[in-house]
């Protein structure tokens, strides 16, 4: 859901409309291949790069097979909320409805009076989910941005204090070797003052009310990622582990890791609506669907393999982070998947200002409003800020992002749209493949807050008893020597 569901969701435009359903054939709407660029785009982001450390969580083995059962399983969670969408629109004779809007469709029309009462309160449920999830993007955004410039930082001061003759183009160490040395005598600044060095920019950044202004950075952001994506993927390869020093199944206590961190990478589902809308045959949708997720499912397993493959049990938040600073082309995948992030903020940033912002400057007189307007939007950014400085470790922001909020969208509203939407009759299997997917959300909810918020307050006790654990009890033991 990261680089474009803004962008989708302004141009879906007025989903409250009383109009009826829009033709079959839209001829100013995207064609096939936009709509399946705009998937991929607004499903790779920071949590593909944080996969590799969700698969070591897991296990080698169990990692990558949780992978695809869990894509598959958001992806029909995708085709679920879009099938609800288009019957409720044509029951009612209503426009293309957003996310929100179906749910309280949903509810209106269903057969139960309390269901029908809680519709508003379903409509501002899933924006409150919608805006906690853009939000924690941008907290995730602020703490990849200080954690990848300050090796960047670091790691050219430390070439530049090593003075080495020659720069080669990959590096096989993942240590860093005499770099790492070299750039610890020199004066290194803490991660939280690189957070709030970067907090006036992304202020700037967030004053962007026309997002079509920002189209062609838009596209030259999407151009580093993609990029910086190949240099991984190239230096990843150069040196692949052993599987078989890997534990096939991590420890249980590790699993909820994997659940937040995963569901925070798959987390796609507020993208499809808005797509599918706007889409010149909106039929093929569901085929774009498919084809854009398959790819997405694929990249993000053999990134994540191969990540913890490469670096193994050193894996950290981000595989960006494990990249070592001695090789140009290393730098560059850090520098040139920032801009990325950077430019991101704004386009993340959109869709939580677009709803409490006009909630705020509404209740101030005219001459008011602007100033209303800068400071609503400032104070915003500043509480991103505050949780990326409360919680400076990657990997746990976007475990928290994942559980708390993108469980609720991806894995419990959309069953249970489905199961409201067929309340009069629903089949045994209907039930329960719905209410099973709905308390696999919901227990991931639970186990991983639970577990993410016992990290942040008690690293000492559970980071090192958890994350450094070794008690795998599927690790193969390697022959004594």
């Amino acid at each position: 859901m990261e680089v474009m569901t803004p962008l989708m969701e302004e141009v879906g435009g007025d989903e409250n409309s009383d109009e009826e359903s829009e033709p079959e054939h839209q001829p100013h709407g995207t064609t096939f291949t936009q709509t399946l660029l705009h998937l991929l785009k607004g499903n790779i982001g920071t949590g593909l790069l944080g996969l590799p450390l969700a698969v070591k969580n897991a296990g080698i083995v169990l990692g990558p097979v949780c992978l695809v059962v869990m894509g598959v399983v958001c992806v029909h969670c995708m085709h679920v909320l879009v099938t609800c969408s288009h019957q409720l629109s044509e029951r009612l004779k209503k426009s293309p409805l957003g996310y929100s809007d179906t749910v309280a469709v949903a509810m209106e029309t269903s057969s139960s009076h309390c269901l029908r009462k809680g519709a508003h309160f379903g409509r501002h449920l899933v924006n409150f989910f919608l805006v906690l999830t853009q939000l924690g993007f941008c907290s995730v955004y602020f703490v990849f941005l200080a954690e990848n410039i300050k090796q960047v930082v670091e790691g050219h001061r430390g070439n530049t204090t090593a003075a080495a003759p020659v720069m080669t183009l990959y590096s096989n160490s993942s240590e860093g070797g005499g770099t790492d040395a070299a750039a610890s005598g020199a004066m290194m600044l803490d991660q939280r003052v690189y957070i709030l060095l970067l907090l006036p920019l992304l202020i700037l950044l967030s004053f962007i009310t026309d997002l079509r202004s920002m189209a062609a950075l838009s596209a030259a952001a999407n151009v580093c990622m993609a990029i910086s994506l190949v240099l991984i993927f190239t230096y990843i390869l150069h040196d692949v582990g052993d599987p078989r020093q890997l534990p096939f199944v991590s420890t249980w206590s590790k699993f909820p890791f994997f659940f937040g961190t995963a569901i925070f990478a798959f987390e796609g589902i507020g993208v499809v609506l808005p797509l599918e809308n706007q889409m010149r045959e909106p039929k093929r949708f569901p085929q774009a669907l498919d084809i854009g997720m398959a790819i997405v499912i694929i990249l993000y397993v053999s990134l994540a393999t191969l990540g913890y493959l490469r670096f193994g049990d050193d894996i950290k938040g981000s595989i960006t982070l494990n990249l070592p600073h001695d090789t140009w082309s290393n730098l560059l995948v850090k520098v040139l998947y920032s801009f990325g992030i950077y430019v991101s903020f704004a386009v993340q940033f959109f869709v939580p200002a677009e709803i409490v912002v006009p909630a705020v400057c509404e209740r101030v007189s005219d001459p008011w409003r602007r100033p209303a307007d800068l400071c609503t939007r400032t104070l915003l950014v500043i509480v991103t800020c505050v949780v990326a400085i409360l919680v400076p470790r990657l990997d746990l922001v976007i475990s928290l992002v994942g559980a708390v909020s993108s469980s609720a969208l991806a894995l419990v509203f959309p069953p249970l749209v489905e199961l409201v939407v067929h309340s009069v009759r629903p089949s045994t299997f209907l039930l329960l493949k719905d209410l099973s997917i709905a308390i696999l959300g919901f227990l991931g909810f639970l186990t991983g807050t639970y577990v993410t918020v016992g990290e942040i307050i008690y690293p000492e006790e559970q980071g090192h008893a958890h994350l450094h654990d070794d008690t795998n009890w599927t690790t193969p033991t390697a022959p004594p020597l």
